[in-house]
């Protein structure tokens, strides 16, 4: 008998919050089967091999177009997030902005101060910036398939979080994650930044206007010593968009970068990056100041840092929890904020150049990342079902 599929639930699947994260999650561990397999050796020689144009000074291998190139295009949809909800989102006033934006403050500080305490005068100590990152995709796509069983609300304030969150970690690449400076390349690429703010100024409208520059902006910024992703967070913030319901060029390109984003590139990166092989010891390096300080960061430092900043505000009378959640709740979301994935893989990448140190730090964010997501999980359902027990029975 032929399997058949509904074509109108098919589209909500793939339109829903979840799919992404759960092929997100394929991809990883189709990456963990190839590394420990043996097409392990093929698959890397593979993302070593060399491609591009020696006479532009851009010949990469194929793991630095992924991370360099492609994931630049991922930095653009994150900056249009980041935008969009700063003109018309969740970050748009005060009021509404102030929890998530504090909770994300104090989600990314605790988990980097407890790492930096346990790797203090190490060769990892470089690796701080690691635990201060949630992956949206991942953590919105399991609070997503918990439904109606958490508050609505809480969707909205980890999406907050998340983009408060990724915005931390883009200032924190730019500024503490970048090599050397060339100035005559960055300044290069301030004129072009600077034609695209004032045609956004003059308002231009057509797309192309902004993205055909935004190609030399990538080359310049990549020539830089700034890391070249940040070319698409630089791009994305001059689009143009409206601050009503209207449909501006801002949302049609986030629609249109939607899915490629989550269902080629997101995959392309964790298929290249979380290639870990698991080797006889590997899991003593999770007992060493690098995997201590990333298990802790993500596993305790988030939830920490996430619940006592939220409480703070709240105290203070700057905020209000989102609408029926309990500070439990909170918990909850800062437990699933410990999914640090594909942030913190990357700035590992950019922490340390010894092959080994990668490997051991990519394999506690994935530790830390799956205990931080089956945590956040059981304890919100844990809450469902505990608030339905307690639920006064209807009276006959």
């Amino acid at each position: 008998m032929m399997l058949r599929i509904n074509p109108a639930f098919f589209k909500r699947f793939i339109q829903s919050g979840s799919i992404g994260g759960i092929f997100l999650l394929l991809c990883v561990i189709v990456s963990l089967v190839i590394a420990n397999s043996g097409a392990g050796a093929g698959f890397n020689a593979l993302l070593g091999k060399e491609l591009g144009w020696d006479s532009l000074h851009l010949r990469m291998p194929v793991l630095s177009w992924i991370n360099d190139g492609l994931m630049a295009i991922f930095f653009l949809l994150v900056g249009l997030e980041i935008k969009r909800s700063l003109i018309e989102g969740e970050l748009s006033s005060p009021k509404r902005a102030t929890l998530p934006v504090v909770a994300a403050i104090g989600g990314a500080v605790i988990p980097a101060v407890i790492y930096s305490l346990i790797n203090a005068g190490t060769i990892t100590a470089n690796g701080w910036g690691i635990p201060m990152a949630t992956d949206i995709a991942f953590a919105i796509g399991i609070l997503s398939l918990l439904g109606n069983r958490v508050p609505a609300s809480l969707r909205i304030f980890l999406a907050a979080l998340a983009i408060a969150d990724d915005l931390i970690a883009i200032i924190v690449i730019a500024v503490f994650y970048s090599p050397q400076l060339h100035l005559t390349n960055l300044l290069y690429a301030g004129g072009i930044w600077g034609v695209m703010v004032l045609m956004n100024r003059l308002g231009v409208k057509q797309l192309y206007a902004y993205l055909l520059p935004a190609l030399p902006l990538w080359y310049l910024v990549h020539h830089s010593g700034i890391h070249a992703t940040i070319a698409g967070v630089l791009t994305a913030f001059t689009i143009p968009t409206t601050p009503d319901s209207s449909v501006s060029p801002l949302e049609k390109l986030e629609h249109f970068l939607s899915h490629p984003v989550n269902f080629l590139i997101m995959p392309l990166f964790a298929l290249a990056n979380t290639n870990v092989h698991f080797g006889s010891n590997i899991e003593a390096g999770l007992v060493k100041p690098l995997g201590l300080g990333i298990l802790a960061g993500l596993i305790i430092g988030k939830p920490i840092g996430i619940l006592f900043s939220s409480w703070l505000v709240v105290q203070l009378k700057l905020a209000k929890l989102p609408s029926k959640a309990k500070w439990e709740h909170i918990g909850g979301i800062g437990l699933l904020g410990g999914i640090g994935f594909t942030m913190s893989i990357f700035i590992a990448l950019l922490s340390f150049s010894d092959e080994s140190i990668r490997s051991n730090a990519k394999f506690a964010v994935l530790v830390a990342s799956a205990t931080s997501a089956i945590a956040g999980c059981c304890w919100l359902l844990f809450l469902n079902r505990r608030n339905k027990t307690d639920a006064p029975s209807p009276t006959v």
